[in-house]
């Protein structure tokens, strides 16, 4: 099994912490770069990251996405004290705020499995394992990565976004789980560029808010599970 060091960054500004996914992802890239001539038994080990946080209201947008989901101009984003960035993720535009859970696993997929397809799906597994345990069925929709509620029907409505970058097999960004967030935000976007389905979270779905840190332990280990990981 893979060791992997969890991380909780907590409530934590989107510059900041996408600043220190891209430097943590730097110094694994280089190493690889660097003993990429040297035999497997004379290479590093390098370290696994599992990271959790929240962040303020933001708009990230994708390198696959258009300006044109975002609805708010300038002003609008400043009356919703919200605040917006173009990333290297792929994906169009999502929300992320305040009991929102986001996870950001920068793991080296060499040591799991060189399949970033499948790494999406384990990713899906795990949270569609959380949700179960409020009485939530969370199922994949064909052609939408991510995890919907009654995929397939009209009332069709999204739980949980994802968007990866991967480099040399290293993984950064992830996963964002609408745990008990403010979907109002929601309407000033056309989420993930479809503009025919809805969102939804935990707390909607059983009508109260939930406890975020039970939330947060359970997926933590249903990642853990999906992915052999020993959790440190």
């Amino acid at each position: 099994m893979v060791k992997t060091n969890f991380i909780d960054w907590g409530l934590i500004d989107y510059q900041e912490a996408w600043d220190q996914q891209e430097a943590i992802l730097k110094q694994k890239v280089d190493t690889k770069l660097a003993e990429r001539e040297l035999t497997l038994e004379a290479k590093s080990v390098l370290s696994n990251e599992l990271i959790f946080c929240q962040h303020p209201h933001v708009y990230t947008l994708g390198k696959s996405g258009s300006l044109d989901n975002l609805l708010l101009n300038e002003e609008d984003l400043n009356k919703a004290e919200a605040t917006f960035y173009k990333i290297n993720r792929g994906g169009d535009i999502t929300y992320h705020g305040p009991g929102q859970l986001v996870a950001y696993p920068i793991l080296d997929l060499e040591q799991f499995f060189t399949d970033i397809h499948k790494y999406l799906r384990f990713l899906e597994e795990a949270v569609i394992n959380t949700i179960a345990h409020y009485g939530i069925k969370g199922e994949r929709y064909e052609g939408f990565t991510g995890v919907w509620i009654d995929a397939d029907k009209a009332s069709a409505r999204k739980i949980c976004a994802m968007g990866v970058r991967c480099s040399r097999w290293i993984t950064m960004h992830g996963l964002a789980l609408n745990v008990n967030s403010n979907l109002a935000y929601f309407k000033n976007i056309v989420p993930c560029g479809i503009d025919d389905k809805d969102v939804t979270s935990i707390a909607r779905e059983i009508g109260h808010d939930v406890d975020f840190k039970e939330v947060s332990n359970i997926l933590k280990n249903e990642i853990a599970k999906q992915f052999e990981m020993i959790i440190e």
